[in-house]
């Protein structure tokens, strides 16, 4: 892809023509600037956003985000939409990790009113599981894990009473999609689930305490509940192995069918079927399901957290979720008078004021996007924009963007040595492998500051509020 003609099309917006080749049905477009691009260029997520452009039933254009990078398949960083009823679904374009989502949680207190965080980190440390394979404390029967895949944070929450009934009102969907069916979920997966919520997983996935240290837009953050000073806490994680197993499920049973569908494909980790499809109609319902599991996860999490502060902290403490955003998902939406189906492969949604899926009480200001940046840089909080519906489907980065891969940074970054530069900068660490630690380095990762600023430059989101790390908590 090195020759490939990127032809500018906006200020920070490039476009492969769909005459690059001749099996594409639409264009691809790139949203970064001249520096992100070259990180972009020299792995191979350029020519699997081509890939994706040859979908049946895809529209518009396949769109790649700032923080794009070589994914399974699709490239993450990728979003694409197909037009409903007989456009195809991808299990690559969601991704292994259904569901994989940021939820931002405020305590309502001053950095500067609790001395030392690591008392916090340390209990945080102890409450919540990290690292693959770990389990947690709720233990699911059979009915008790349906449950979860069928309604999602509102069983946690109503039901076992983990966590307040105003959370709901501050999750996407309510952390809960009504298409979901655990009948769809293989009892494989649910086994791989049934102990993992309020667990944290391993790989990218952390959980940060922070500091708004600097705030560029007052009356979003007043809508929010954000101010400059506050403690906060960020929340990265999935859908855990049930979610990996649902996918891995239908990647199988999709590239079965290919023939049957008459879907011939350059890459067949792109296996699809179309949504009228009984491979298709199914794989939404398991997938929704799972996405259910990864909000219930991110809801239990925040009972350990608001649990852990009040032990640390004072019971008086009040936890309040900000906002939980979904990444690794596939919604139905309407754009442009069409019914679609829109895949975001490590992209979040990024909507507008104008959009009534914003939940009433940012009616004002647009939905919350979250883009978390690497161990020692900043993370942002911005807001969609009703421009961001024609520039990216409505859709934005969800973080930095990988620059190395995990094996790259491994043998350019030295564990222990990592450890103690993040403490001397006033960071604390809690992370059970240095080999683990070294994976995730911020030199493996993209400008989250360029990043954030050319999402803002293309009008798809506006800069809210500025996050500095003081504490992490990784698998």
């Amino acid at each position: 892809m090195e020759a490939v003609e990127l032809r500018r099309v906006g200020e920070v917006v490039w476009e492969i023509d769909r005459a690059h080749r001749p099996d594409m049905r639409v264009p691809v477009r790139v949203v970064a600037d001249e520096i992100l691009l070259e990180p972009i260029r020299r792995d191979r997520s350029l020519a699997q956003l081509v890939n994706v452009a040859t979908l049946p039933g895809i529209t518009r254009f396949a769109m790649g985000m700032p923080d794009m990078h070589e994914g399974y398949g699709f490239p993450v960083g990728g979003v694409a939409a197909t037009l409903l009823p007989d456009g195809v679904v991808s299990p690559g374009g969601i991704g292994f990790d259904v569901n994989c989502g940021v939820r931002l949680l405020s305590t309502g207190l001053r950095r500067a009113d609790i001395g030392s965080v690591e008392p916090l980190v340390h209990e945080l440390s102890r409450s919540i599981p990290v690292g693959y394979g770990r389990h947690g404390r709720l233990v699911l029967e059979a009915r008790e894990i349906d449950q979860v895949l069928d309604r999602g944070a509102e069983y946690v929450v109503r039901d076992r009473g983990l966590g307040l009934a105003e959370d709901l009102d501050r999750i996407e969907s309510r952390g809960s999609l009504r298409e979901a069916s655990s009948a769809r979920v293989s009892d494989r997966a649910k086994q791989r689930g049934h102990d993992q919520l309020g667990t944290l997983g391993g790989g990218n996935h952390f959980l940060e305490v922070q500091v708004v240290d600097t705030v560029h837009d007052a009356a979003a953050a007043a809508a929010l509940g954000l101010r400059e000073g506050e403690l906060t806490v960020l929340v990265h994680t999935g859908s855990r192995g049930l979610g990996h197993q649902v996918c891995t499920d239908f990647v199988r049973r999709m590239d079965a069918a290919l023939a049957r569908h008459g879907i011939a494909l350059i890459d067949r980790q792109l296996a699809c079927a179309p949504l009228s499809s009984p491979e298709g109609r199914e794989y939404f319902q398991a997938m929704c399901a799972a996405a259910n599991f990864a909000w219930a996860n991110r809801q239990v999490l925040t009972h350990r957290v608001r649990e852990a502060a009040a032990r640390v902290l004072g019971s008086g403490v009040r936890v309040r979720v900000v906002y939980d955003v979904a990444h690794n998902i596939a919604k139905m939406e309407t754009l442009g008078g069409q019914a679609v189906c829109v895949h975001r492969k490590g992209a979040t949604r990024a909507f507008g004021p104008s959009s009534p899926d914003v939940p009433a009480s940012f009616r004002s200001v647009g939905q919350p996007v979250f883009v978390p940046g690497s161990m020692g840089t900043a993370s942002f909080v911005m807001v969609g924009l009703d421009s961001s519906s024609d520039v990216s489907f409505g859709s934005a980065c969800h973080g930095a963007g990988r620059a190395l891969s995990r094996t790259a940074a491994k043998h350019r970054v030295v564990g222990h040595a990592l450890r103690r530069e993040l403490e001397a900068a006033g960071i604390v660490v809690r992370c059970p492998s240095n080999e683990e630690l070294a994976e995730e380095a911020p030199l493996a990762y993209k400008d989250v500051e360029r990043v954030v600023d050319v999402v803002a430059r293309a009008g798809i989101a506006k800069k809210v509020a500025r996050l500095r790390p003081l504490g992490v908590l990784k698998g």
